[in-house]
């Protein structure tokens, strides 16, 4: 029985997770979990899961919280509340599916303390790739991705020596506006950007995928989880979702993972590693039903966004903190309807050309360019 401590219960990642858990009860126990401002489904989930100690993002969330539950349950919130979630005692593995940086100080926290990690955060290695994999190496503690993109590379890696891989190849479906010209995107709408074709994802994620900028933070999490030269690893759309990234090799050969769009399959994998369960509830493949498997080459004129990620990655130092800072704060002002879909890449890129590298940031400093990001931001808005 291996037992779970999930950050971002309430969110696409953390319920999907849950389902898998609840799809293997024999196999999976949830001991901690932590949630956001949903507190009526976390309320469903304790009374489900049964978790020991459940982490809110504020004190009156966990006063209100604890009068509605067990007092055998622990409820805590904040920080430190993630932190004691995520380097729980009796957990084995730490699900990260929290959105946003967010995720680091609890991700690091977890290592110290010998969990394997599984890792849907994207924004924890964007933002302190060399921190955490440096953390890993030192406490041996295995990064298990759980996006369904680098849990194929990691798939495709099984067996495989890595000095023979010539080329990550990580696929993009497009997002919601993949057939629409930079012209169309003048006076979007933030439904129309939520209308995903493909993938049922959070507001946040979604978003990032139209503006591709969720493949930009991929390509850099690639790099940190693989140890991967940025001018090796290439995107290519592929609208159907199918192939959900490829490796080539030293030879020519590329294996590629193929699968339907459900995240319960990499999520699945993550806690089961090296071995498999039966699929929990996942759709058949039968390629004679799709037909065609479509692919073209990206443009990043035309995706802005991928052009800035690849441009910090290689830059490195705090540039990538930038990247994802701007980023999120952009992307929170589009959903509230305060700037337009176009002015997120305007945004980002104000935000890049502004700040001075820092090489090689301690944690301490990667806080201080976070914040002083967010806070150029808002200052664009005022």
């Amino acid at each position: 029985m291996k037992k779970i401590s999930l950050l971002g219960a309430t969110g696409s990642i953390g319920t999907q997770t849950l389902d898998v858990i609840k799809h293997h009860s024999d196999q999976f126990s949830l001991i901690a979990m932590s949630v956001g401002r949903n507190i009526n489904l976390a309320l469903d989930q304790i009374n489900m899961f049964k978790p020991s100690i459940v982490s809110v993002m504020t004190q009156e969330d966990a006063q209100k919280l604890q009068l509605q539950i067990s007092d055998e349950i622990k409820v805590v919130y904040g920080e430190e509340g993630l932190i004691e979630v995520a380097a729980n005692n009796e957990a084995d593995i730490l699900v990260n599916a929290v959105i946003g940086s967010v995720g680091l100080a609890p991700t690091l926290k977890a290592i110290e303390a010998g969990k394997t990690i599984a890792i849907a955060n994207k924004e924890t290695l964007v933002t302190a790739g060399h921190i955490v994999t440096d953390a890993a190496k030192k406490h041996q503690v295995p990064l298990l991705p759980v996006d369904s993109e680098h849990s194929a590379i990691f798939q495709a890696l099984n067996g495989e020596s890595s000095s023979e891989v010539d080329r990550l190849i990580l696929t993009a479906s497009g997002g919601s506006f993949r057939d629409k010209t930079r012209d169309e995107l003048n006076g979007v709408t933030v439904e129309e950007a939520l209308n995903h074709p493909n993938w049922s994802m959070g507001a946040k994620i979604t978003i990032d995928s139209a503006t591709m900028m969720n493949k930009g933070l991929e390509v850099i999490e690639a790099h940190w989880l693989f140890d991967i030269p940025y001018d090796n690893i290439d995107v290519v759309l592929h609208k159907e979702s199918i192939i959900h990234s490829m490796v080539e090799f030293v030879d020519r050969s590329v294996i590629a993972q193929l699968g339907t769009p459900d995240m319960k399959v990499p999520i699945q994998y993550a806690l089961t590693y090296p071995n498999r369960l039966e699929a929990s509830n996942s759709e058949r493949l039968n390629l004679w039903e799709i037909g065609t498997l479509n692919f073209s080459k990206l443009d990043t004129e035309r995706y802005r966004c991928m052009k800035f990620a690849y441009e910090a990655g290689r830059i490195g130092g705090t540039m990538p903190t930038v990247l994802n800072a701007a980023n999120e704060e952009a992307v929170a002002a589009f959903l509230d309807g305060k700037i337009t879909f176009l002015d997120i890449e305007d945004q980002i890129e104000q935000a890049l050309e502004r700040h001075e590298k820092i090489n090689h940031p301690t944690l301490d400093v990667i806080k201080e360019v976070d914040r002083e990001t967010r806070k150029f931001i808002h200052s664009l808005r005022n």
